[in-house]
């Protein structure tokens, strides 16, 4: 599994935005936690397609 902390998600609606996202990049098992801005996710994913994927969105990945 890969956790990504995410700045930005505020709400449910931002959770399923940032899954969604996640998902059409081929990402399985995605659950997302906005308590802790994480998204946890299985599957081999290019780093920089998923921070550009997240930003177009109005949300940053952070190291």
């Amino acid at each position: 599994m890969t956790t990504l902390r995410i700045n930005g998600m505020k709400c449910q609606h931002c959770a399923a935005t940032a899954k969604k996202v996640l998902e059409e990049l081929g990402a399985s098992e995605v659950t997302i936690d906005l308590d802790k801005g994480e998204a946890r996710f299985a599957g081999s994913l290019d780093a920089a397609v998923v921070r550009r994927a997240i930003a177009a969105k109005g949300f940053t990945v952070v190291d």
